[in-house]
């Protein structure tokens, strides 16, 4: 109970059904192991959540970009309501700490597991929605979501701006270096290095080697940024 309050507080929302906040940070690991019923954990808050992330998604996107035809929208969107990138939309709330989880999920890493932040956002816009309505759940997608949405581009495209800004700007390739490996098959720990040249410009954890070089990508971009000049005129501007 306190765990929620504070999570309350931190994302400027009071429920009046204090249910649904409970359920949308259930797990359904947690509700298995308490035997807590099928319809305890989060995944019909997350289904709904999902739904009404789209359509704001939508309408932000089509009102801010009037120029950009349909193709273009429906690729911007996707990429910015997929698994990495709204697990990424959690790093501000910590929504990890608040998670109800099974002991096994716990241990193997679980509070950090994108799939699991991901799905566990999207039932939490559910259970906004729910409890407040369509403007309680838009306010909070606008805050946590889709604002700075220029830097979330950045982390979401990241290894593709950042092999256009090397090829830019570079006459040194791009590499991205395995560092060390962690953990049981189960749950591992990547560490990666983004090298230009042999200078390590950036680096990423994940528990995909691909999201850890995502990651690198995304740190060295960071860093460029304050080096390198910006490109007004080209395509490739970070």
């Amino acid at each position: 109970m306190k765990l929620q309050k504070e999570f309350e507080e931190k994302i400027g929302y009071k429920f009046q059904n204090r249910k649904l906040l409970c359920q949308a940070l259930t797990h359904s690991s947690y509700a298995n192991e308490r035997h807590l019923g099928r319809q305890a954990d989060n995944e019909r808050l997350e289904f709904l959540g999902d739904a009404v992330l789209e359509i704001v998604s939508s309408e932000f996107l089509y009102h801010r970009y009037p120029n950009y035809p349909e193709g273009e929208l429906t690729r911007l969107r996707a990429s910015m309501v997929c698994e990495p990138t709204l697990a990424f939309c959690t790093r501000e709330l910590n929504l990890g700490k608040y998670l109800l989880l099974g002991k096994g999920e716990d241990q193997t890493g679980g509070r950090e597991r994108k799939s699991i932040l991901s799905d566990a956002l999207e039932a939490v816009i559910g259970a906004v929605y729910l409890d407040g309505g369509f403007a309680s759940a838009k306010e909070f997608i606008f805050r946590f979501v889709l604002n700075d949405i220029e830097h979330k581009q950045l982390f979401f495209d990241s290894k593709t701006i950042l092999q256009e800004v090397v090829q830019g700007n570079y006459d040194e390739q791009l590499q991205y270096f395995l560092v060390s490996e962690e953990g049981p098959d189960h749950d591992k720990k990547f560490l990666v290095e983004a090298r230009i040249g042999n200078t390590v410009y950036g680096q990423g954890t994940g528990r995909t080697k691909k999201s850890a070089e995502q990651e690198a990508a995304y740190q060295t971009l960071l860093k460029l940024k304050h080096q390198l000049p910006q490109n007004n005129g080209g395509s490739t501007c970070i």
